[in-house]
């Protein structure tokens, strides 16, 4: 009797969590997925959403079956704050994991890894030496290297003006002549139509041949490191070198976090579309975005001759499933998610988008 009251203890004990979990998931009988158009991962076309993301979520819903409709929101900003605030159910947005979006939502596990990358206008390297030979840096080592020439040359007109007046002058033509002689002699042309007969000029004329030699190889090095300087600065090797530039990227994506977090200024544009027009049109010189979504848009509006990626990123992505902070769902879509990805569709989806 005893064991039978146990027994019946214990079974509804059993039951009464079955069904105390079961409320405790609060699954609702039609999910609310939170999307804003992302080429190619979501795009909106008259027949419905498609994309990459779009696929992945049908493929992992293949196995679940649950019932859905996507909600549209006007940017990444928004979509954010409904995912945080619990508006939705989720997002299968190309959203990338990051420490602070960490502590106000949850993320599946990733679908896609991707990288933050840097778009700027192609150049014309001819049209880059040229800017270089007028830049200021190239124009300063030059005065700098007429200064010292004219100096020497002064001097050793002062000494031979009145001793070596056929050949040096004692008026303003003279000091032209000097000047003549200086460059000639530390360029060791050495026509010899011009020559200091003083012991001071002479004297002036032994020092600048020899200060010549050093100054000819300090200058060549100074003007070839003007023509090299700017190229230089243009290349991006460290985050920190974004500082140099105009810089715009999209509001409240993980980009603008990473510029943020290295104190980086740069205007906000609302999508991938909106930078890439920035670049264009010259309002901007850099825009730090997500790879993918740039070489997509490049491709989609054929400025493959405009534009460029640079080769080196600044960062690894992972685009993941956004939940709100300790939705249920996460527990149960996760694990089909991470099936989905090693199935040959998955491979194959791809492998067609890329």
């Amino acid at each position: 009797m005893l064991s039978k009251k146990l027994l019946f203890l214990f079974l509804f004990t059993f039951i009464l969590n079955g069904l105390s979990a079961q409320d405790s998931l609060k699954i609702p009988s039609k999910l609310i997925i939170g999307v804003t158009e992302t080429p190619p991962f979501i795009q909106k076309t008259p027949e419905g959403y498609t994309g990459l993301s779009i696929d992945s979520w049908k493929l992992v819903n293949e196995q679940l079956n649950f019932d859905y409709e996507f909600r549209q929101y006007r940017d990444l900003a928004t979509l954010l704050n409904a995912i945080e605030t619990g508006e939705v159910d989720l997002s299968v947005n190309p959203i990338t994991v990051t420490d602070n979006r960490m502590k106000k939502m949850s993320f599946s596990q990733p679908y896609f890894i991707s990288h933050t990358s840097v778009l700027k206008k192609k150049e014309s390297r001819i049209l880059a030496q040229l800017a270089n030979l007028f830049s200021w840096d190239f124009v300063s080592v030059i005065l700098l290297l007429i200064l010292v020439i004219f100096i020497f040359g002064f001097l050793v007109w002062l000494f031979e003006r009145k001793s070596n007046e056929e050949e040096f002058g004692s008026d303003l033509k003279g000091i032209m002549q000097g000047f003549w002689w200086s460059a000639v002699t530390m360029t060791t042309v050495g026509y010899g139509d011009k020559s200091p007969r003083t012991f001071g000029g002479r004297v002036i004329g032994f020092i600048w041949m020899f200060m010549a030699v050093i100054i000819i190889s300090s200058f060549t090095a100074g003007i070839a490191s003007s023509l090299t300087v700017k190229s230089i600065n243009d290349e991006i090797n460290q985050i920190q070198d974004l500082e140099r530039f105009n810089v715009t990227t999209v509001n409240s994506s993980s980009s603008q976090e990473l510029l943020d977090l290295y104190d980086i200024d740069a205007s906000l544009v609302t999508n991938g579309e909106e930078g890439v027009e920035a670049i264009l049109n010259g309002r901007a010189s850099l825009f730090v975005y997500d790879e993918p979504i740039l070489r997509y848009e490049i491709q989609r509006k054929e400025l493959s001759d405009d534009l460029e990626i640079l080769a080196k990123s600044l960062k690894k992505d992972y685009y993941s499933y956004a939940f709100p902070k300790n939705s249920p769902l996460l527990k149960i879509i996760d694990p089909v998610l991470v099936r989905s990805l090693k199935t040959m569709k998955w491979n194959t989806l791809t492998k067609d988008y890329y």
